[in-house]
């Protein structure tokens, strides 16, 4: 153990005189592991960063929840002509869903619907996200208030003048936002009462944040735009409950709708079943492709920075000539030779690889910086994988070059050092 340990102690010091006798060529040398290492993990920071982001937004809805539409949210093989004919899911699938499901811990029945500015007193919010929502919806979203309530299931089928407010939107007509509640509020010309204040969500990448928000009973939103609205998207939201057989449960699901839409055995389904777990694969398999893609493309920098540690290494073991040949005429076999210069080769490698991090971290930090709405991120994963792919492409590159040194003849080594 102590013979390695002096072996990694003599290789970091000719490393260190490498970097300083030879500062030029070594920083040319080291440039294309320092590119290389940069190239590839601020890449995988980047989608890491995307990844995170989009799977943050996602957070709130559980990864078993299932939203029963007309629309695919994935790639399908029905052709658009046919999938264009699906009747859109009404609020009677809803009701006999709600009824008919076991094995069901919420449902609710949403629509989408254009923004539309919600004014108070003298003021007014331009461009609201208008939300309607049946009131299980609450147990299904992980929703916090920072005041009030939700609406409940007798004012959502009633469609009660009532709403929930985004913070954004209180903080807009209300000096203090949680001064908002109990307040009257116009919305499609008629007068609503805040029942209830969301907490502050901040940015979010995927769709519009609840800030600028506001929810109200999907009955209101029906006799305003009507049933038979095509563009309205209507949605069933389902969660099941915890522990349920995936997979018997959507059979389940795909067996009420066909039953309730009286479609044939030969009939293929005129309806989506779309669960957030697909979409969140989904989001795995073209991350997983992008960093792929990205690693090949960034290796062949590395590919350009290991040519040049073997390079050092060539030179190195030129200049070392002499020294070589009086290490092994004073017993030095050449497994000591070929560690030391193999240790140097890494060495050299690792400090072009840790110039290369520290660049990806000021990037992520300027980065991150300059934009309010995305966070960049460095894990240290990422940092650790790419002090391993410098510590691989010095070993790489310092094989031939130490096995050469290695068997150096130690009379023929003197001699041609002299």
């Amino acid at each position: 153990m102590l013979i390695y340990l002096r072996i990694i102690k003599e290789s970091f010091n000719f490393a260190i005189n490498a970097l300083t006798n030879n500062k030029l060529r070594t920083f040319l040398s080291l440039l294309g592991v320092t590119i290389g290492i940069f190239s590839i993990i601020a890449v995988l920071a980047a989608v890491d960063s995307l990844e995170k982001e989009v799977k943050g937004s996602l957070s709130t809805l559980d990864s078993s929840t299932i939203i029963l539409t007309r629309f695919s949210f994935g790639p399908t093989e029905i052709p658009q002509w046919k999938r264009q004919q699906f009747p859109d899911v009404s609020y009677k699938e809803y009701q006999y869903l709600k009824r008919n499901l076991p094995e069901t811990k919420a449902v609710t029945y949403t629509i989408n619907v254009p923004a539309k500015p919600i004014s108070f007193g003298g003021k007014q919010a331009q461009s609201v996200q208008i939300s309607p929502l049946g009131s299980e919806y609450y147990e299904i979203e992980n929703l916090s208030l920072i005041s009030g309530r939700f609406f409940n299931e007798s004012e959502a089928v009633s469609g009660s003048p009532v709403l929930v407010m985004g913070y954004e939107i209180a903080e807009n007509l209300f000096s203090n936002p949680e001064s908002a509640l109990n307040k009257e509020v116009r919305l499609y010309g008629r007068k609503f009462t805040v029942i209830g204040i969301l907490e502050k969500e901040g940015t979010s990448m995927f769709g519009p944040s609840k800030d600028g928000s506001v929810f109200i009973p999907v009955n209101v939103a029906r006799r305003i735009y009507g049933d038979n609205n095509r563009g309205t998207f209507p949605q069933i939201i389902i969660k099941p409950e915890e522990d349920v057989d995936n997979e018997a449960y959507l059979a389940m699901l795909t067996q009420k709708m066909r039953l309730y839409r009286g479609l044939k055995p030969e009939e293929t389904d005129n309806f989506f079943i779309n669960q957030l777990k697909g979409f969140t694969d989904f989001i795995d398999n073209i991350t997983g492709q992008l960093n792929l893609i990205c690693l090949v493309i960034s290796g062949f920098s590395l590919l350009v920075g290991g040519f040049g540690i073997a390079n050092i290494m060539f030179v190195s073991v030129k200049e070392r000539t002499n020294l070589i040949g009086i290490q092994k005429s004073l017993g030095a076999k050449n497994k000591f030779i070929l560690l030391q210069f193999l240790f140097e080769a890494v060495i050299l490698a690792i400090i072009g690889g840790l110039v290369g991090l520290v660049f990806v971290y000021l990037t992520t930090l300027i980065a991150s910086a300059a934009t309010d709405d995305f966070t960049f991120i460095l894990s240290a994963y990422n940092a650790i994988l790419g002090i391993s792919i410098s510590g691989a492409i010095g070993l790489i590159a310092g094989i031939i070059p130490a096995l050469s040194a290695s068997k150096l003849d130690p009379v023929e080594a003197i001699r041609t050092g002299m």
